[in-house]
Order: structure tokens, then C-alpha cells, then sequence
């Protein structure tokens, strides 16, 4: 099977997105969608933006190489009555399924950054947007303080080295990289725009449980939790994850979970 397909089916993502529904709306709502528009979401989970895009009137299409996340997002679309949005499996290194210049905007949220051959979809995203269209991204950054990247760092020191020729996910939250890419894909350098924004993760439960979903559903944590035990490391993970989440969580009621997470929101015109 496709490395990365395991590795995203390996859980149930649809637990962690649960906590990141409200960012989703408050993102989707910043970007200008009508009625008019064709929306490519690629990467979408059950459909944390998709389904608030669909909500505002636009043809919706998810893309998840995850099988198990493509059909909760349907099963949430029919839920809400959203004939406006499908969900379908496919891998954003080759899109070959869909047709060239067909979509408005397409977003990937913490979605194609970690498909592999970063310029394979940077050049997927370049050809299924229409000319005039938006490709809109949000990708974790490398070294940031805040909750993502510090779960990925203190993970990787869990896990063995990765293989060889291996692309980290986290470059796509570097500048020059991701200019790098769609330049490659024969987009202008002034046409790339950044900002650096954030994602709340909401959880009705104190942080430490918040932990357990990851190490339960997250498939990068699971990984980690898996070679640690291995090495008998798997509580050591567990109490720095653990002190993580609570150092970074601002809610005020202790049952409660509110943690924020940097991103690199890039915005390129096509």
C-alpha cells in the first residue's frame, strides 16, 4: 500500500478534527467564497473546510488519499443536506481524475504538505485551478513554539530515521521553499503571498485527554508510540506530550482544552 495512504487510515483523524471545526468555519469565511464558485479541497479530512465552503453555496469537491476520511465526509455532507459536496479518494501528488483549470479556488489545509513529491503537487494544484484562481494553503511550521510542530519535533526523537530521500512535510511551512515549488509549477514569485495565522484546537476535556486522541487517532503519533514502546520509551512520550499540552493550553476551566498553533498561510495567484 501507499506509505502515506497507511499511514493516514491508520487512524481516525475525524477525532482530532472535531477539535478544529471552529478555525475551519472562521478560515473558509476569510476567503471570499459565493455561490459561483468551484472549490477543490485537497486533503480534506472529513471536511473541516469543505463542508463550511458548501455551507456558503460553492460546488464542493473533496480529494483525501484516505479512504476512511473520504466516506465520514461524505456521511457529514448527506447529514447537512449538502448536495453541493463530494468527497472522493485521491492522491495530490496526481490528480488525473480531475480535469485542468477547472476550479475556482483550491484549498489544502494541513492536507498536501504531507504528500510526498512536494513539486508533483505544487503542479497539481498549478493545473486544476483555473486561470485567475486562488490556490489557497495553511502548512505547520519547522521550529515553531507552538502545539503542531512541537508534537511533530518531540515525535521524530520517538521514531526511527526516516528513509532515505525523504521530504519532510514541514519544508511546505518555509518560505523559499513553496516559492521554490510553484515556481517550478510556472507561477510568479510575486504571486505567492504569506501570512502567518493561527488554528484553536477546542476540546469539550482536559488536555491530557486531548493527548490520548493523538496517541489513539493521529497517525504521525500513533507511529511514535508504536517505536517507543519498542524501546521501552512509550511513557517518557507520553509525560512530555502531556506537559506539552498543558503548558500551551489557555483555557480557563481545567476540563476544558484551548490551544492555539501557528501556521503559514500562502496564498498564490494563478
Amino acid at each position: 500500500m501507499n506509505p502515506n495512504k497507511a499511514l493516514w487510515e491508520k487512524g481516525d483523524f475525524t477525532q482530532i478534527a472535531q477539535n478544529m471545526r471552529e478555525s475551519g468555519e472562521e478560515l473558509v469565511a476569510s476567503l471570499g467564497i459565493t455561490k459561483d464558485f468551484t472549490v477543490l479541497d485537497l486533503g480534506c479530512g472529513d471536511g473541516t473546510t469543505a463542508i463550511p465552503a458548501a455551507r456558503l453555496g460553492a460546488t464542493v469537491v473533496g480529494v483525501d488519499i484516505a479512504r476512511n476520511l473520504v466516506d465520514a465526509g461524505n456521511r457529514r455532507a448527506k447529514a447537512e443536506g449538502l448536495t453541493n459536496c463530494t468527497f472522493q479518494e485521491g492522491d495530490a501528488t496526481d490528480l488525473h481524475e480531475l480535469k485542468d483549470h477547472t476550479f475556482d479556488l483550491v484549498i489544502s489545509i494541513f492536507g498536501a504538505m504531507f504528500a510526498p513529491k512536494p513539486f508533483d503537487v505544487a503542479k497539481e494544484m498549478v493545473r486544476v485551478t483555473r486561470p485567475g484562481g486562488r490556490i489557497v494553503m495553511g502548512n505547520w511550521i519547522p521550529g515553531d513554539p507552538t502545539l503542531v510542530a512541537q508534537i511533530l519535533k518531540i515525535s521524530s526523537a520517538y521514531t526511527p530515521p526516516p528513509p532515505e530521500g525523504f521530504i519532510s512535510p514541514m519544508l511546505w511551512g518555509v518560505e523559499s521553499n513553496v516559492i521554490e515549488r510553484f515556481e517550478k509549477a510556472g507561477v510568479a514569485k510575486e504571486n505567492i503571498t504569506f501570512q502567518k495565522a493561527t488554528f484553536t484546537f477546542h476540546a469539550p476535556y482536559p488536555p491530557n485527554e486531548l493527548v490520548n486522541k493523538f496517541r489513539n487517532y493521529y497517525g504521525p503519533t500513533m507511529n511514535a508510540f508504536e517505536a517507543a514502546e519498542t524501546n521501552g520509551k512509550a511513557l517518557d512520550l507520553q509525560h512530555e506530550l502531556e506537559a506539552l499540552f498543558a503548558s500551551q493550553n489557555k483555557s480557563t476551566d481545567s476540563s476544558t482544552t484551548s490551544i492555539s498553533a501557528n501556521f503559514l498561510l500562502v496564498t498564490v495567484k494563478c
